[in-house]
């Protein structure tokens, strides 16, 4: 069952279109993944039961290279849609010159509004930290290139992103895509002028510090995402998550903050423009 639509209008600032619909091939071990692929759903049909609760728009993010191809394409045809492209931490060992020069072409096109996922993962070994740390600071250049938002994935590593994003020299534009982080990091990235994008699990009982991050967020500072179809809001944890449960998750930032939801919406929908561009 769907939840209330909202009052207002509000868009989904980061899911895998792609893998809702199968496009990607999930590993044994990717239970999610495999369950979302379990379900016969389309684009359209995504779009259509986001609309139907108020979330207007999504922006579907690149991982690798295929994807960030998918997606920058499904920006294309699709009204609603825009993307991000980029190599994920995870997949760090695969950012050679040629395809960082292809991302950095996807990321130019006027429909793709991102630069990312990208950042630290140090729960994975899946790629070495100098691997990481390469990918993303080539992936920060890019985004300073191409005039688009930084959307970094942060699992583990807070503390090093910051440091990176300073000696780098971050781009106008950062978002920390489904936030992590205490009332202390959201408190830094306040100070910086950063994005935190939160996603489910700021509903989640256990998860307190996100709840206590959200509080120091201002208004102008927040964003709402799935993530989908990872990382669903109570009371649909277990299950693929998709656009259309957006409003569990605004609602739950709306108590946390004191505001209404429609208002929060119409902040988020306003910061969207800010940090993707005019829809």
């Amino acid at each position: 069952m769907a939840p209330e639509p909202l009052g207002g209008e509000v868009f989904d600032s980061h899911c895998h279109l792609d893998i809702m619909v199968g496009n990607r091939q999930a590993s044994s071990g990717d239970a999610v993944a495999l369950a979302a692929q379990a379900v016969s759903t389309t684009v359209e049909g995504i779009l259509a039961d986001a609309r139907a609760v108020g979330v207007t728009r999504v922006v579907s993010i690149g991982y690798d290279l295929p994807s960030s191809r998918w997606n920058a394409d499904a920006a294309e045809q699709y009204r609603d849609v825009y993307a991000g492209v980029a190599i994920h931490p995870n997949e760090a060992h695969e950012a050679t010159p040629e395809v960082l020069d292809e991302i950095e072409e996807l990321a130019g096109e006027s429909r793709v509004r991102a630069v990312g996922e990208t950042g630290l993962d140090y729960y994975r070994d899946w790629a070495t930290k100098e691997e990481q740390h390469a990918s993303f600071r080539a992936h920060i250049e890019i985004a300073k290139r191409t005039g688009k938002a930084l959307v970094i994935h942060d699992r583990d590593a807070h503390d090093d992103v910051l440091r990176v994003l300073a000696e780098a020299g971050a781009p106008e534009v950062v978002v920390f895509h489904s936030f992590s982080g205490d009332s202390e990091m959201a408190k830094k990235c306040v100070d910086a002028g950063y994005f935190m994008s939160f996603s489910g699990p700021v509903t989640y009982k256990n998860a307190g510090y996100l709840r206590e991050a959200a509080q120091v967020a201002p208004p102008e500072l927040i964003l709402v995402e799935t993530d989908a179809p990872y990382l669903p809001p109570v009371p649909y944890r277990g299950k693929p998550n998709a656009p259309y449960l957006i409003p569990l998750t605004l609602r739950c930032l709306a108590e946390v903050k004191n505001v209404s939801p429609d208002a929060l919406a119409a902040q988020i929908n306003a910061n969207g423009e800010t940090v993707f561009g005019a829809w």
